[in-house]
């Protein structure tokens, strides 16, 4: 019989670790990974809301037959990056690190703080960073792991007023192809994920005055939604992907070409 198509898709028995994945991209991402069989870490920044949001991500997982956890955890504390490893490495070995959580403070770059520029480097840079540390070299040792940065347009068409953000972005994407090159010959790939316009909580008000123009830029001629990453991470986080490393992957309706 011929191989199934999709076995190369599939994660049974992978665990997944998907940080910020309590709405939105990251939530997209989570299930996707869940129905491909993954047992999903749902990282959260460990307010009440959060904690609520990402409990009902892993019952929704739960509810379709597939395993998770909530792990709430405040990236712009100190440590807080080894912490999130140390506990999810004692639920399971993480084979797939999703770097989704980042935060955006737009402003004019004259008036960007020490301490609004502390809080994006630490959530944006510094825990990603203790993630990558920790769990990196064990994917390595045992001969398979899956990175996934989740990057921006921004990382090369910055928006005047999000100098932290957008450099903090083009930082990661630079990680993401330094630790392919180090761990490509051990299993591990490493690679970004680069969304375009997507339609988010977080830029809902943006979108509403500036949304129709952008629209026009874009030749798919819509906004994205989260569930439109989906895809794309699943590829990159499976056997499917396997020869796929160091990419800067955009999913933007080609925005990037335009």
């Amino acid at each position: 019989m011929p191989q199934d198509t999709f076995d190369r898709f599939r994660l049974t028995g992978r665990t997944a670790l998907v940080t910020g994945a309590r709405r939105e991209i990251g939530r997209a991402i989570a299930l996707a990974l869940a129905g491909a069989g993954a047992r999903l870490a749902i990282h959260h920044a460990g307010t009440t809301e959060e904690t609520a949001d990402a409990d009902t991500v892993v019952r929704e997982i739960e509810q379709a037959g597939g395993t998770a956890r909530a792990f709430g955890q405040d990236f712009a504390l100190d440590d807080s990056g080894h912490r999130l490893a140390a506990a999810v490495t004692a639920w399971s070995p993480v084979d797939i690190l999703v770097l989704n959580a980042s935060i955006e403070l737009p402003e004019a770059y004259q008036a960007i703080t020490r301490e609004r520029f502390d809080k994006q480097v630490s959530v944006n840079l510094r825990s990603p960073l203790e993630l990558l540390q920790a769990l990196v070299p064990p994917m390595g040792a045992r001969g398979w792991g899956r990175v996934v940065t989740i990057g921006s347009v921004q990382q090369v068409r910055p928006h005047p007023q999000m100098m932290v953000y957008a450099g903090t972005k083009a930082a990661q994407l630079n990680w993401s192809w330094n630790l392919a090159r180090q761990f490509g010959g051990r299993g591990v790939t490493v690679n970004n994920l680069a969304p375009g316009a997507i339609l988010t909580a977080r830029n809902r008000t943006q979108m509403a005055t500036e949304g129709e123009a952008l629209v026009q830029r874009i030749p798919a001629g819509r906004l994205g939604k989260p569930d439109d990453l989906a895809g794309a991470a699943l590829l990159l986080c499976s056997d499917a992907g396997a020869y796929i490393n160091g990419v800067d992957l955009y999913v933007d309706g080609g925005r990037s070409i335009a």
